[in-house]
């Protein structure tokens, strides 16, 4: 009976032209697993969405500097910051970057998002961030609050970095997907206090 409801399940989703496999945990660095341990990669993220996009909450947690000096995709539904630059501006010699502090409203952000959406805590939630990791914090911190059905788009919108220290090897930008750094306004008005 259960080798039977897989397949049953396994055609729906050919049916419904959702891909049938998503990334499996093993194949994902540990540094990038969540609670949930749901994963995506960019290009089964953008299949989603090209699929049925009303029945899904698609996300940017990255900030706003990273978006504005890096880029966007216009294919999610809100950016939400995560973590966003403390003010004023610190440098953390552990990292060698600048500091970034927990972004206290990030949780109610996304609740907004989500019911602007008409979406429950068992929809789908699709998170991405820079590379996988912090995509991966933000899916432990909404499983925290009660969503069930958080995947984290494991390659991020730059991807993994070469050997080289560049971020050529994946990614949402690096598989051609839809992205520009002409930013859509609407998309942060929820994460960033610029309206509603």
């Amino acid at each position: 009976m259960i080798k039977r409801s897989g397949v049953v399940l396994a055609m729906a989703a050919l049916v419904s032209g959702l891909p049938t496999v998503a990334v499996a945990s093993s194949d994902v660095p540990a540094a990038k697993h969540t609670v949930l341990g749901k994963y995506l990669s960019s290009k089964e993220a953008y299949e989603r969405i090209t699929g049925d996009r009303a029945k899904i909450l698609f996300l940017d947690v990255r900030t706003g500097g990273e978006l504005m000096f890096v880029g966007g995709t216009n294919e999610t539904d809100a950016v939400v910051p995560f973590v966003e630059m403390k003010e004023p501006v610190a440098w953390d010699d552990k990292s060698g970057r600048f500091q970034l502090v927990p972004n206290a409203s990030f949780v109610t952000a996304v609740d907004a998002a989500r019911n602007k959406k008409s979406l429950s805590k068992t929809d789908m939630v699709m998170v991405m961030c820079r590379s996988g990791e912090r995509s991966a914090k933000a899916v432990n911190a909404l499983a925290a609050t009660g969503y069930t059905n958080v995947w984290s788009v494991h390659d991020g919108f730059e991807g993994d970095l070469s050997k080289e220290g560049r971020r050529t090897l994946n990614g949402w930008k690096n598989a051609s997907l839809p992205w520009s750094y002409k930013l859509d306004k609407s998309k942060f008005l929820i994460g960033f206090g610029l309206g509603n």
